[in-house]
C-alpha cells in the first residue's frame, strides 16, 4: 500500500512540474496591467515590461525591460528613457539592443538575446523564442525577433511579440500567454486561437489591438473560439 502512494506521489508531482498553482496565476493577473497595444506592466517582485509604448509619465522605474523587436510600436527610446533608473535590465533581441548601445540611458545592463537562449536576472529566468511570419513579409525568421518566456514567483509568462502561429509555439511550457490577434502584421484572432490550443495554457489573454491595427472584435472573437477550451482573460487598457 504504502508503494502504490509513493507511486502516485511521483506521478503528482512530475505531472505539477513547472505549473504554477491556480492562486499564484490569479495573483499574477491580478498584477499585470496592459498598457495598450502589445505593451503590459507586471507589479510582481520586479516590476517588469513587456514592448513599452506610449506609457504614462508616471509609470514606475522598471526592474526589467522586454523588448522584443525594433519596429516602432515595440521599441521606442522615449518609453524605454521614461521607465529606466540606475537598477533597470533590459533585454532585448539584437536588433533593439544595438539602438539602445548607442542611446544616452540610464540602465544597469543590457542583456541582447537570439531564438532559444537563455538568461537568469535577480532570479527571473527567461527564454527568448522565436517570432516570425509565414505568409508575409513584416518579421522574417532570418530577423531573429523574438517572444519571452519569463517565469517569476513560480508563474511562467509567455509574451509573443511580433508573430504568426508558428510550429515552435507547440510544446511551450507557460502558464499565461499574451497572443497577437488583429492580422495584417501577426496572427489573426482565428490563427492566434489555433495557437492558444497548441501552447495549451492556463490563461491567454488577447493583445495588437485597439492602436494602428485590429480591435475589441479581434479579442472578442478569439474569446469566443476558446470557449470551453482555454480560459481567456480580456484585460481593460490601463488609463
Amino acid at each position: 500500500m504504502k508503494q502504490k502512494w509513493g507511486v502516485f506521489l511521483i506521478c503528482f508531482l512530475l505531472l505539477s512540474l513547472g505549473h504554477a498553482q491556480e492562486s499564484e496565476v490569479e495573483t499574477m493577473l491580478k498584477n499585470l496591467q496592459w498598457l495598450g497595444h502589445a505593451s503590459f506592466r507586471l507589479n510582481a517582485s520586479k516590476v517588469i515590461y513587456f514592448d513599452p509604448w506610449k506609457v504614462s509619465k508616471n509609470s514606475p522605474t522598471a526592474d526589467i525591460i522586454f523588448i522584443s523587436h525594433d519596429h516602432y510600436d515595440h521599441f521606442s527610446l522615449e518609453d524605454v528613457k521614461l521607465i529606466s533608473g540606475k537598477d533597470t535590465v533590459i533585454v532585448a533581441d539584437k536588433s533593439a539592443a544595438r539602438q539602445i548601445e548607442s542611446a544616452k540611458l540610464s540602465f544597469k545592463q543590457l542583456k541582447a538575446l537570439s531564438p532559444g537562449e537563455e538568461i537568469e536576472i535577480q532570479g527571473v529566468k527567461v527564454k527568448a523564442v522565436p517570432g516570425y511570419n509565414t505568409n508575409k513579409k513584416f518579421h522574417t525568421k532570418e530577423s531573429a525577433k523574438v517572444g519571452f518566456i519569463v517565469e517569476i514567483d513560480g508563474v511562467r509568462i509567455y509574451h509573443a511579440g511580433d508573430t504568426d502561429a508558428i510550429l515552435e509555439m507547440k510544446g511551450l511550457a507557460c502558464d499565461i500567454a499574451l497572443l497577437p490577434v488583429s492580422g495584417t502584421y501577426v496572427m489573426t484572432a482565428e490563427e492566434a486561437a489555433a495557437a492558444a490550443l497548441d501552447i495549451k495554457p492556463k490563461v491567454a489573454i488577447p493583445m495588437h489591438y485597439g492602436d494602428i491595427v485590429g480591435s475589441e472584435s479581434d479579442a472578442q472573437k478569439f474569446h469566443d473560439l476558446l470557449k470551453g477550451k482555454v480560459e481567456v482573460k480580456i484585460l481593460k487598457k490601463e488609463s
